[in-house]
């Protein structure tokens, strides 16, 4: 559990980072995502999420 909120922390700091470093570009960013259709969109997320895990679960053996 101590490393899943670890994760969500680094995650929460990148992300806020980004914002921080790059608002305009950031802004851009998501006015471009809602030029992507749904799926496209999901497909990419289930990629991401199947590549995240993974790389947890090739670093936790």
């Amino acid at each position: 559990m101590k490393e899943l909120i670890i994760a969500f922390g680094l995650f929460l700091f990148i992300e806020g980072i980004m914002y921080a470093l790059f608002p305009s570009k950031m802004k851009n960013m998501i006015k471009k995502i809602e030029l992507i259709s749904d799926s496209q969109l999901r497909s990419g997320g289930l990629i991401f999420a199947v590549i995240g895990f993974v790389i947890i679960w090739y670093i936790k053996n």
